[in-house]
């Protein structure tokens, strides 16, 4: 999802930035270890024990409706209403007197101790003020834990799901999502924002990291991500290490025309998926099928971007916030979605019209819960005006209401609305960071080794070039402690080139290939992106998929001066090697590794064998993109699937 996001766009006040040091992360990871396993309990629910929304032994469906029975339209209003915590902060009673039903942290927006206790202390408190409302219904609390509980320092960070969809391992994909369910509600947040299975059809997308691939099969078997958050439903959704799970963007994100975009500078974010149903139907779709009827997924997010339907000719593109079709007749009806609709930041504030027309429209199309960051208050009066002059209708605001209740009750949130904080001594555990490594190294794609140039040897002279070998933060890229990423020590872990050195003693590291390159067996250079999110990345938004003038200059000096040259591409997508591919003896696709840069050295020493395969293919210029699989005169520098196999 976006949050403080789009702040480009609109010029939205920045989000919070994080300074931080070493000493700071070793003092978060200890007071997490020191956590009691659990805080206060909650305060006696109002109605009496013979309330029977408070009888945990009946079905939720008994539940629910014997609360929504007890609701005031006021109330059922507030249900729908999501505040960030920004708007909020100051004046925590907000959330008892506009009986808000979420509050989440948008990219960057932590409290101010950034530690397993600040969340959890903070989260905790928002939740008391829920709990001071008439009938005490619990908060619901959202983050975007796209790669690990990102926002947290020192939490586990994971290579980003492009990465993910190159080991061609679903199980690992869930192991993963297990990890960071127990990491984020160890911290108070019971929802993430997550996973994201769009299908990226141009990598001049900048949000393609974020994506499986491009083939909807790949995206589609990579569902196992929902399981690994939410569980494999009934009770498993209470227990303390899963978190209810979002689906994301539905749908057709992934497929929008370059140049479509209409959102300030973007050029294909938010833009307009131009297709046909069918079509749509077997690429855009297919996943969110598996995540409704196989996985149980309890949200969708929609999308920010429209579509425009070819059969009726091209020119009226629909916002998907207001697609009573898509929302309503297919996934709701067709699909049997029982879960609820969460907008995405501000984005019913996209569809034509006042206000008014803005809500309404959303509301009658199918949308549950409304992401108002700063505007809920005007939200909720704008919502109780039009269901009182009888625009939306008494039954979809209980429709709405009936299917967030559920995600609360299913969560085990009346019986147990704090945080349950046994597990936070785990967060960036070593246990963790090991599957984050094995996900590091099967997700790396050799695509070039000429003369047996990988894997390297321990008693070489090796030499290390390039920007992104010694930045955490450029490896680890967006979304990690702000939206936006940054470089830089912003988080614990291992970079890349640590991970070399751990394996070799005889390392020469020159980030600008400054230093003497004589005597050297084997040239390194790790080459890539800076971090950026959403539509800040797209390409002709300041952004290319040519590599810089520093990583030629690099790749240049390194390969012309020693014998053996090998380059690792540290990247959110393909970039442009047509011409520096000739000059190297190996190539090797790195993508955005994360905290655990030691997992890349484990393929290139041999510890583990190179066995990533490409979720998207590589195109040989940028103007020709884009090109999928199966398109007609299909010709990319590499195709989809392509990877070089190693032995160990």
């Amino acid at each position: 999802m976006r949050h403080p996001h789009r702040r480009p766009v609109r010029g939205r006040v920045p989000a919070t930035r994080i300074r931080q040091s070493a000493g700071r992360v070793g003092i978060a990871l200890a007071i997490a270890a020191a956590l009691p396993s659990a805080i206060a309990a909650p305060p006696a629910l109002a109605g009496g024990p013979a309330a029977p929304y408070l009888n945990p032994r009946l079905p939720v469906s008994q539940r629910v409706a014997d609360l929504l029975g007890r609701m005031t339209l006021e109330e059922k209003v507030g249900q729908m209403t999501q505040a960030e915590r920004g708007a909020i902060d100051g004046d925590r009673s907000q959330i008892t007197s506009l009986n808000l039903g979420s509050v989440l942290s948008g990219g960057g927006s932590v409290p101010a101790d950034n530690t397993p206790a600040g969340w959890a202390d903070m989260v905790d408190d928002y939740q008391s003020h829920a709990l001071a409302t008439r009938l005490k219904i619990p908060l619901l609390y959202g983050v975007d834990s796209v790669h690990g509980h990102n926002n947290l320092v020192g939490a586990t960070v994971f290579p980003h799901n492009i990465a993910m969809g190159a080991t061609r391992d679903p199980g690992l994909v869930k192991r993963e999502e297990q990890i960071t369910a127990t990491e984020t509600r160890a911290t108070g947040p019971q929802w993430v924002f997550a996973a994201c299975v769009c299908v990226t059809r141009d990598v001049r997308w900048g949000r393609t990291y974020e994506s499986f691939g491009e083939d909807p099969g790949l995206v589609t078997s990579m569902t196992t991500a929902i399981e690994g958050f939410q569980g494999r439903g009934g009770r498993d959704l209470a227990d303390p290490k899963h978190v209810l799970a979002t689906a994301k963007h539905y749908a057709g994100d992934g497929d929008t025309r370059f140049g479509t975009s209409t959102s300030g500078t973007y050029t294909i974010d938010q833009g307009v998926t131009i297709t046909d149903r069918r079509t749509f139907a077997r690429i855009d779709l297919a996943p969110y099928v598996a995540a409704v009827r196989k996985r149980n997924v309890g949200s969708i997010m929609p999308s920010f971007s429209s579509v425009d339907w070819t059969e009726d000719g091209v020119g009226n593109p629909l916002k998907m916030s207001a697609h009573t079709e898509l929302l309503t007749d297919v996934l709701k009806k067709k699909i049997g979605f029982d879960g609820f609709l969460i907008s995405d930041w501000e984005a019913i504030h996209q569809i034509p019209g006042d206000y008014a027309t803005q809500v309404r429209t959303s509301v009658n199309a199918g949308m549950d819960m409304f992401m108002e960051p700063y505007s809920a208050p005007q939200f909720e009066q704008t919502l109780l005006a039009e269901v009182r002059a009888g625009r939306v209708p008494q039954s979809r605001i209980d429709d709405a209401v009936r299917r967030i209740l559920k995600a609360k009750f299913d969560l085990g949130l009346f019986e147990h609305p704090y945080t349950d904080r046994s597990n936070a001594g785990t967060i960036g555990s070593a246990a963790h960071r090991a599957v984050a490594r094995e996900a590091v190294a099967k997700s790396q794609v050799l695509l070039k080794n000429s003369g047996g140039a990988l894997p390297l040897r321990k008693s070489q002279k090796i030499y290390v070039a390039g920007a992104n070998a010694d930045d955490i933060g450029n490896q680890a890229g967006g979304w990690t402690v702000t939206w936006q990423g940054s470089s830089g020590n912003i988080i614990p872990g291992t970079t890349i080139l640590k991970g070399i050195q751990q394996n070799a003693s005889k390392v020469t590291y020159s980030a600008d290939a400054s230093a003497p390159t004589a005597g050297s067996d084997v040239g390194v250079v790790v080459i890539g992106e800076k971090p950026y999110a959403e539509g800040v990345g797209d390409v002709g938004n300041g952004h290319t998929l040519n590599l810089s003038d520093a990583d030629k200059a690099a790749i240049d000096k390194v390969c012309g001066a020693i014998r053996t040259c090998v380059v690792l591409d540290v990247a959110g997508r393909p970039q442009i090697i047509t011409d520096q591919l000739p000059k190297t003896d190996a190539f090797v696709m790195s993508w955005l590794p994360g905290s655990e840069g030691a997992g890349v050295a484990d393929v290139l020493f041999g510890k583990r064998p190179f066995t990533g395969k490409l979720p998207v293919s590589w195109p040989r210029s940028e103007a020709q993109e884009p090109v999928n699989v199966g398109d007609k005169g299909y010709d990319p520098l590499f195709p989809y699937g392509y990877g070089l196999r190693t032995r160990r």
